[in-house]
């Protein structure tokens, strides 16, 4: 049996009722299992709060559970949706997509789309309830730790996990109603929101208690004098130090940004910092190669990743993401050719540069960043052994059947060559949704660092970008601000700098859900999200000679409001005291 949070807030009740109990512990017994976080149910007999809590298993298990409330960013619609489609990184090639709702306008109250409220406080109170019977609990010792060592790396995990959940929230719709305890369902849970500052500071609370607890510094790190407990390789996925100091950083950048400075008080030095803190352990490290970051195999959790999601076995993603004629997949996200012009040339020069010699609108996949054949399929490209025939015509062309991509390009970061769908054998390969990585840490600080210091610190701020582009496999030519003939020149200026950093971001954590938060943080919703978005149509002639042809694909419309999501009608019916966003 399950519950059904319809609303968290309206769902808080005693720890002896069964039916909760039975929820919260459908992974208790996971922990017996290679990895922690599979699948378990417990489906006979009642079980009482005194029960949970005096078994080790139980009680992890309400623990272990919340982790499944982490949202994934791999199909939000549950159709493949990404919400690249959300931004001018792509477009979504299912017919009535439920993703056009955050561009053509009619995003509101009514028509929601990425709601995660109910789920994120079903979160928020597993961790409440995790936490205050955590001292109560009959833990035994993992890992040759003693009992209050254990306590404080599941404590740890707990408030990292509270921080992570009132986050999403916070990023989704500004302020928000804190949960830091277990409600009864005797009170007035009608509840306003607290400020953004109040929630601000108590994710930096949560995040803070994580560090100073027993949890390892790094997911992958080896036994040391200081920390002879490091996680075991099953329990890899779990919350370490490095994932609460990047949700720091994370945090920061965000409330250090023009949409929500005023209200925050926070500085971009606090950001700049919260990210070097990080820098500084050199404990991670970027992928050498820049596919693997994704496509892993074996290795889920390589030392670029700070967080991430437990890995699955799965194909879904190829089935959704793969060009249509690579059996039967329906290719859902389609990059803009905004997206691909955002792609440097190999001199380190824009495509929209007059002076840029190496780009040809005759060949304009040439000589380009090599990040953009690793994460877009363009026509042409090799994926599976076989070229993608996105012309005209073509297999994987405009038009060719309801799920053909709208713009000329398929996405392929994320996707495994080895994986196999639709067959009467199917490969399966083993991958998380990556929720925080090295490289955003890097362009986090340099961020920061040029809006608090300018010019003054062109040096410090460029050395971490190029860190970035210099990553074996990229080898993107250095930004410099020297010689203006040379190669990845940018003008000494802070905006021009500030300009190029973000379009690092742009390209480096392209589809991973970070440009849709990126253009709303700093206020440019109106400059790129409010504007028709653009595709490539590519024609080939008897003769074989190819034209590239740019074409409007839809157009798109951002309005003030936009720069943060409604709460649903059935929210604020509920709970009328939290009152809907401004606009809504």
């Amino acid at each position: 049996m399950a519950i059904n949070y319809t609303h968290i807030l309206k769902k808080y009740k005693s720890l002896s009722s069964k039916a909760l109990m039975i929820a919260v512990l459908a992974m208790s017994f996971s922990a017996c299992k290679k990895d922690y976080l599979q699948d378990g149910s417990i489906t006979d007999g009642s079980i009482t709060g005194e029960q949970v809590w005096g078994n080790d298993a139980y009680a992890r298990g309400v623990l272990n559970s919340a982790y499944f409330n982490i949202p994934e960013g791999f199909s939000i619609d549950g159709n493949g949706g990404m919400l690249a489609s959300g931004t001018d990184e792509a477009v979504n090639s299912g017919v009535n997509a439920n993703l056009s709702i955050f561009n053509n306008g009619t995003w509101g109250p009514l028509r929601t789309v990425d709601d995660e409220y109910s789920n994120l406080y079903e979160g928020l109170r597993k961790v409440n309830l995790f936490l205050e019977n955590l001292p109560k609990s009959e833990i035994i010792p993992t890992d040759g730790l003693s009992v209050q060592d254990d306590k404080s790396r599941l404590e740890g995990q707990a408030y990292f996990l509270r921080a992570l959940f009132h986050f999403e929230l916070m990023k989704r719709y500004g302020a928000i109603t804190l949960a830091t305890r277990v409600f009864s369902r005797e009170e007035n849970l009608n509840l306003p929101k607290n400020t953004y500052k109040q929630c601000l500071d108590q994710i930096i609370s949560d995040c803070d208690k994580a560090i100073t607890t027993k949890l390892p510094l790094f997911t992958r790190e080896t036994a040391t004098t200081a920390n002879p407990y490091p996680w075991r390789t099953g329990d890899y996925g779990r919350a370490t130090k490095t994932a609460a100091m990047g949700l720091k950083s994370r945090l920061l950048l965000y409330a250090a940004s023009p949409l929500f400075a005023t209200q925050s008080g926070v500085t971009w030095q606090q950001a700049a910092d919260a990210a070097k803190a990080i820098i500084d352990l050199n404990v991670h490290s970027l992928r050498t190669n820049y596919t693997n970051v994704f496509n892993f195999g074996a290795d889920p959790y390589n030392n670029e990743v700070l967080f991430a999601t437990r890995a699955q076995n799965r194909n879904d993603i190829e089935q959704q993401q793969a060009p249509i004629s690579y059996d039967g997949a329906t290719g859902r996200t389609n990059p803009t050719q905004e997206m691909i012009d955002a792609f440097e040339t190999t001199n380190g020069k824009l495509v929209t540069d007059p002076t840029n010699t190496l780009y040809s609108a005759n060949n304009p996949y040439a000589n380009r960043d090599p990040r953009l054949a690793l994460t877009v399929n363009y026509n042409g490209r090799v994926f599976k052994g076989k070229a993608v025939q996105a012309y005209v015509g073509g297999a994987d062309g405009l038009n060719r059947n309801i799920n053909a991509t709208k713009t000329g390009y398929y996405m392929r970061k994320f996707l495994s060559e080895s994986a196999t769908w639709n067959q009467q054998s199917n490969t399966l390969a083993r991958r998380p949704w990556v929720v925080m990585r090295y490289a955003e840490i890097l362009l986090n600080y340099a961020e920061a660092l040029n809006e608090a210091q300018g010019i003054t610190a062109v040096t410090e701020v460029l050395k971490h970008v190029n860190s970035v582009r210099a990553r074996t496999g990229v080898a993107m030519p250095a930004l410099q601000t020297t010689n203006p003939t040379g190669n990845g020149y940018v003008a000494p200026t802070k905006e021009a700098i500030r300009e190029r950093i973000q379009n690092e971001r742009r390209v480096e954590l392209c589809f991973e859900g970070h440009r849709f938060y990126d253009v709303r943080r700093w206020k440019l919703g109106e400059t790129f999200l409010n504007k028709p978005i653009t595709g490539m149509r590519i024609t080939i002639d008897g003769s074989g000679t190819t034209t590239y042809t740019r074409f409007e694909v839809e157009k798109r419309y951002f309005q003030e409001k936009n720069y943060l999501y409604p709460f649903s009608q059935n929210t604020i019916n509920r709970q009328p005291a939290l009152i809907q966003n401004t606009g809504y």
